[in-house]
């Protein structure tokens, strides 16, 4: 059986494999990948899965870089940390591409996410269609304030949050997710990994401390925010220099 070479890197494929690999193949290729293109590959995954819906079959290393907003050359580093190359000519099959990051992100597993503070980010969080579109249904939620207490948000009954521990175990809850003022988070934490919670999406404004077996992501708006503006402030500012040496933000040469 003839052997095609894999798109940009040389890699040796083979027509009618499935590219399937046993379950430690994948945990020890997924321990090998940055963590910077993990981001990205779930960037990658966002595009395909729409390009499915749309009923694209296959796809360009340079078209699917380009929906992604990086170059081709990166995308084809990030998807040989898969190993999973793309056909000279012919480009990605969409529906393989898909499956393998889903396998890699861990996404044909069950995750039950769980979200504490209903408050307003709290109640938008909970109502987010995107969470279980993407295999990540909410399963419990939590709150101190008593009068929320079985309130159904997003179609759930509000516990308490004393209830921690019990609700997350009985409901195999495997991301926590707090949204809570920032003097209550570590003790929701706390929480939590009691009670098995080994992933945690942090959105207060401090830095938790967890053992070395739980992940956390932290989620800092008003951090990212403050980005922006060392952005827009830099532009100016580079505007404002340009102006005085005589060239206009156009590009346009200014002349006494």
């Amino acid at each position: 059986m003839a052997a095609q070479r894999g798109e940009g890197d040389g890699v040796v494929t083979r027509p009618g494999e499935t590219g399937t690999e046993a379950p430690a193949d994948v945990r020890e290729r997924a321990r090998a990948i940055p963590e910077a293109a993990v981001a990205r590959l779930a960037v990658y995954l966002r595009v395909l899965s729409g390009m499915v819906e749309q009923g694209v079959t296959t796809i360009s290393s340079e078209e699917l870089a380009g929906a992604a907003g990086v170059n081709s050359a990166k995308l084809r580093k990030d998807l040989s940390y898969i190993g999973s190359y793309g056909t000279r000519g012919v480009g990605y099959d969409v529906e393989v591409l898909v499956s393998h990051i889903e396998r890699i992100l861990g996404l044909t597993r069950k995750h039950s996410v769980a979200v504490v503070g209903i408050g307003n980010l709290g109640h938008a969080l909970a109502n987010y269609g995107g969470f279980p579109s993407r295999g990540f249904p909410v399963a419990a939620l939590f709150d101190i304030d008593p009068d929320l207490t079985g309130v159904p948000v997003g179609g759930i009954p509000v516990n308490h949050i004393d209830d921690i521990t019990t609700v997350c175990a009985e409901r195999e809850v495997s991301i926590g997710v707090i949204a809570t003022p920032p003097q209550a988070a570590q003790a929701v934490c706390d929480r939590l990994v009691s009670a098995g919670v080994q992933c945690i999406l942090n959105f207060a404004p401090v830095v938790l401390q967890v053992p070395d077996y739980v992940e956390v992501r932290k989620v800092d708006l008003a951090v990212e925010m403050q980005i922006l503006s060392f952005h827009v402030a830099r532009r100016a500012d580079e505007a404002a220099g340009d102006v005085v040496n005589g060239i206009g933000v156009d590009g346009v040469v200014i002349r006494p």
